[in-house]
């Protein structure tokens, strides 16, 4: 039996069909709009813009968002062409198991599930910070031996909880949650740009891409770009390996639109509403996050931005105590969202591996009433609340961007490769300029992956190392589609 061995297009649309593993299809294209924007605006704004300001890039931090969004926008392109072509769940991981082979769609759902578990968790304690600000604000407080400076975050386990069970009742009802935050978050983020605008200095902003300076040893370290230590550059920050540092951070502000791909399956119409929820979210946030970077930037000189909650204390800083209040609030709500749409991401991803009994079967049965893979749900929830509320991970973003850009290194490249193979197939959204935009969209996200650090590659090589191992004791084994190839019921595509 081969590695590559692939799973029809056929029989990935007919597995949706089992009773045992059929999901409800009840989302429409606004629903899915929402459910992107839900997830993308939240850590980039609320926790990720400040930061990635100060270390990296300074004001042309708007322009790391630019070159992330214009990398993400190739890579929806390629999502919206397969999610809309062959509605199933498991986004990314079901496009590469038809297109490249088991092995590649393993690797890929191995991925997945680095970028969207750790990616609950670390903004879940992102969440827990601009919590306890608020509630410090408002005169409650929460106690600090339990908050999030502490070795044990009740508040990010708690937040995590409480949204596995509404995760756990049904996508739907889910949405309805995340709708109403939603619209909390971008009257927020909309109030953020407007009020901030009056306080903009333009000395903030000059020079809008400050000079580069070496690190402090002037050597190369263990956190070093790998680009910068491949090729002999001196280690920097800002400047323009600075700006594209900074795209390589806060690329983790738009893994939203990835997710929309994993609910392809609960979608009503998928062809027709599928690349307006990837694209449409994509675009309306892009806008908002630079402008966004623009105007916090402006009020505040990029040395002395906060990089914990960069946009209250900004409006703080200014003397606007009563709006820090108010963009808390807005953090809560906002970063909520994210953190729900992260796990519900995941449990379609695991639950897809599961049909494929890649992963065990069991674990992917829908509830009867709910509609939803409820021991995935509840098991995922189980482990984001563990790490969000145990481990000091608030340095990882960097390893939830370096799985993601190798799942969309994998579908680009995966687009010409099925165009080939399988040109009868009807695709209700073509990607415009195939193979160039595809293989474009491939090279900007390897060229992001070479600007994080050492330490992330190193960390990322274990984490493979470890799905490689589990693959090879269980999932080869086990997988339904060599079990089938084996009893001659499917044949290769």
């Amino acid at each position: 039996m081969s590695l590559l061995r692939t799973k029809t297009i056929e029989q990935s649309i007919a597995d949706t069909d089992e009773p045992e593993y059929q999901l409800k299809k009840r989302l429409t294209a606004l629903d899915l709009t929402v459910f992107g924007i839900g997830v993308i605006i939240g850590a980039g704004i609320f926790t990720l813009t400040g930061r990635a300001a100060q270390a990296y890039a300074g004001p042309s931090i708007a322009l790391s968002f630019v070159l992330a969004a214009i990398c993400c926008g190739l890579a929806a392109l390629c999502y919206a062409e397969f999610s809309s072509t062959v509605p199933v769940s498991g986004s990314a991981y079901t496009f590469s198991y038809f297109s490249l082979g088991e092995i590649f769609a393993w690797i890929i759902g191995w991925d997945l599930l680095l970028e969207l578990m750790l990616g609950a968790s670390v903004v879940a304690q992102g969440w827990s910070t601009y919590a306890a600000l608020f509630l410090e604000q408002i005169g409650l407080g929460w106690p600090d031996a339990i908050g999030p400076d502490s070795s044990v975050n009740l508040l990010a386990m708690l937040l995590v909880i409480v949204l596995t069970i509404l995760a756990t009742i049904g996508i739907k009802e889910s949405l309805r949650v995340n709708l109403a935050l939603v619209a909390v978050k971008l009257f927020v983020v909309l109030f953020v740009i407007v009020a901030g605008l009056f306080y903009v200095k333009g000395s903030n902003l000059t020079p809008f891409i400050p000079d580069s300076v070496p690190s402090e040893s002037g050597e190369v370290s263990i956190t070093t770009p790998l680009f910068q230590a491949l090729f002999g550059f001196t280690p920097s920050t800002f400047g323009v390996m600075g700006l594209v540092s900074g795209a390589s951070l806060v690329f983790f502000a738009f893994i939203g639109f990835d997710v929309v791909a994993t609910t392809a399956e609960e979608a009503k119409n998928p062809q027709r509403d599928l690349p307006r929820g990837i694209i449409g979210s994509l675009a309306i946030c892009t806008v908002l996050y630079v402008l966004v970077c623009i105007v916090i930037t402006g009020m505040v000189n990029y040395k002395d931005i906060n990089g914990e909650a960069a946009l209250a204390e900004a409006f703080r800083s200014v003397g606007r105590p009563g709006f820090a209040t108010l963009i808390s609030a807005g953090a809560v709500a906002g970063l909520t969202t994210v953190v729900l749409t992260l796990m519900i991401g995941a449990a379609r991803v695991v639950f897809a591996m599961s049909r494929d009994h890649l992963v065990p079967a069991k674990l992917g049965k829908t509830h009867p009433k709910f509609g939803t893979p409820y021991r995935l749900t509840l098991g995922i929830g189980l482990l984001v609340a563990l790490v969000a509320g145990l481990t000091p991970i608030g340095k990882l973003e960097e390893m939830v961007n370096i799985g993601t850009l190798a799942a969309f290194t994998m579908v680009a490249i995966a687009v010409p490769l099925l165009r080939r193979r399988r040109p009868d197939i009807e695709r209700s959204f073509r990607v415009p300029g195939n193979p160039v935009v595809p293989i474009l969209a491939a090279l900007i996200c390897i060229y992001l992956m070479l600007n994080l650090s050492l330490e992330t590659w190193l960390r990322f090589a274990i984490w493979m190392a470890i799905g490689f191992a589990l693959y090879a004791v269980y999932g080869y084994r086990k997988s339904r589609v060599g079990r089938e190839e084996q009893t001659g019921e499917i044949t290769r595509a």
